[in-house]
């Protein structure tokens, strides 16, 4: 953000300090804090008071940067250069191994990955909640007043606990679990498998048999894996941290809305609550001027256009032999090439290709030469992609990406790749299908039309519910009574059980009489008979 912005929102929270509220943010890192960043700033902007509870060892914000927000750091027992090397071991795995390792051995590193994780995450979660000097001053001693709320990402465990001890609402922004876990468990969202695809599967709503068993089997292995490798971790953390037997789920469900990142223009149509609302896109806005150097490259492009390029913010290096691949497609395009990298120059790059540490992404795809995004994938591009009407190629990688890009070809927008096969040829032959054959341009471009004509804008739909929370101290009356019922009594089952004995009693009575009636009458006529 340009140094003026930051002035005026710092300067609109000083002004606004005393007559908003007050939010406590428990964040999660990298891409997740880019999208609830915009939530927070039009907070500020609302003259709201912003506090975000910042670990250490956070990478994407810098605490020592002017901010809008009021920073309350804390210090946690792994550093910053640590927390990267777990997540480019999670790269590593994604990008290279995964794939080509054997399935048990692949869930091997998977699990053991997850488990340092979990541990990263208590060690995180520990700092705070076994801290009474922080909470003391989170409660008021220090802020003047209590909190109204707390926004959280349940994909970053702790924020729900920091609210329950505070004794404050608390809102989720969120984006998807694998096997839609949390917000089917926890949130109570309904997802009937024989028509909404879990998460990460690459599924669309449209499914053979084979793919609804598929679907099925997988909702029931997410289901396992959530209750072994998580819920029975955290379930004993949760009950210890409250001092009273408590679940993860039981917790988590207690969030008064789930602010959710995509819209109808992403989602198949599918069940959804009432305290569930959709704010996909809440970060896009019209293009601004390109720097100047960026917008003679572009303008060089003439009629052919350009091609947008970028894997994320999170991807900041490949190996030669992926980037090569990459470089050489680029170079036999005729359009110009801007791709986001920071790793080391490829052999092959073209003079068509200009690479950069950071591209104004938003802009670049509302810029009227742009023909094509490549993309990793993540929410964030997608919806940039949909706002300005651009078509796209895929190359998922991980988490909730093959998801996305199967939505988006499912919707005619997008061509997918595998980036572990990938070939020159097939990146080559991908861009030009989006570019040359009209319908995926048409397609993005209806898309576009769905995620405009909305009667509140996703920001402004996002920040009203929030302020709902804080003006009500809640939103109870949204939450279904799901929350209440356990497991069996959610699916009936002892409903079909009490229904089963009766009809089992009934067949038992009627077999009886008839037993009874049929041994009577032989009785009477062997009677007759004598």
């Amino acid at each position: 953000m340009a140094g003026r912005e930051v002035a005026v929102l710092w300067l609109l929270a000083v002004l606004g300090w005393g007559s908003g509220g007050k939010v406590l943010v428990w964040p999660a890192d990298n891409s997740h804090w880019l999208n609830v960043e915009y939530i927070l700033q039009e907070l500020v902007v609302r003259g709201h008071e912003v506090t975000v509870l910042l670990p250490s060892c956070f990478l994407i914000l810098d605490s020592i940067k002017p901010s809008a927000f009021r920073i309350e750091v804390f210090e946690v027992p792994i550093t910053k250069k640590e927390m990267a090397a777990l997540l480019e071991e999670a790269f590593y795995f994604w990008f290279y191994e995964e794939s080509v390792l054997p399935v048990w051995e692949s869930l091997y590193k998977l699990a053991q990955m997850l488990r340092k994780l979990v541990n990263t995450t208590k060690m995180i979660c520990d700092e705070v909640l076994k801290n009474e000097v922080l909470l003391e001053r989170l409660r008021a001693s220090t802020f003047d007043a209590k909190f109204d709320v707390l926004i959280a990402d349940p994909l970053s465990i702790g924020g729900e606990l920091v609210a329950e001890i505070l004794a404050i609402p608390f809102v989720y922004s969120f984006r998807f679990s694998d096997g839609n876990v949390v917000e089917r468990l926890c949130g109570g969202l309904p997802s009937p498998p024989s028509y909404v695809p879990a998460s990460v599967t690459g599924l669309t709503d449209q499914m053979s048999f084979v793919q609804r068993l598929q679907n099925f089997l997988f909702y029931f292995y997410m289901d396992l894996f959530f209750s072994k490798l998580w819920r029975d971790e955290w379930d004993e953390y949760y009950s210890n941290v409250l001092g009273r037997p408590t679940t993860l789920c039981e917790t988590m469900g207690k969030a008064e809305i789930w602010l959710i990142r995509t819209y109808w223009d992403f989602e198949f149509p599918r069940p959804f609550l009432p305290n569930f609302e959709f704010v996909g896109g809440l970060h896009c806005q019209p293009a601004k001027p390109l720097p100047k150097e960026m917008e003679e490259f572009v303008q060089s492009a003439g009629e052919h256009g350009i091609v947008v390029f970028s894997l994320g913010s999170m991807v900041y290096n490949l190996t030669d032999e992926k980037s090569n691949v990459f470089a050489t497609a680029f170079s036999q395009l005729p359009q110009k090439v801007l791709w986001r990298y920071k790793g080391k120059t490829p052999e092959t790059l073209g003079s068509n290709t200009r690479i950069y540490d950071w591209i104004p992404q938003n802009d670049l795809l509302g810029h009227p030469l742009t023909k094509a995004f490549i993309t990793h994938g993540g929410t964030n591009g997608i919806y940039e992609a949909i706002y300005h009407g651009i078509p796209m190629v895929g190359i998922p990688i991980f988490a909730d990406q093959h998801d996305n890009i199967a939505h988006m070809r499912a919707k005619g927008a997008a061509v997918e790749l595998d980036f572990s096969t990938l070939k020159t040829q097939d990146l080559v032959d991908a861009v030009n299908t989006v570019i040359n054959n009209s319908t995926y341009k048409e397609n993005a471009l209806r898309l576009s039309k769905i995620h405009h004509d909305q009667p509140v804008k996703p920001l402004d739909r996002a920040v009203f519910w929030i302020e709902f929370v804080m003006r009500h101290k809640g939103a109870k009356h949204l939450r279904p009574a799901a929350h209440h019922l356990t497991w069996y009594q959610y699916h009936c089952l002892d409903v079909l059980a009490f229904l089963f004995t009766c009809a089992a009693i009934a067949v038992f009575i009627l077999v009886k009489c008839c037993l009874f009636c049929y041994r009577r009458c032989g009785r009477i006529a062997k009677r007759k008979k004598e």
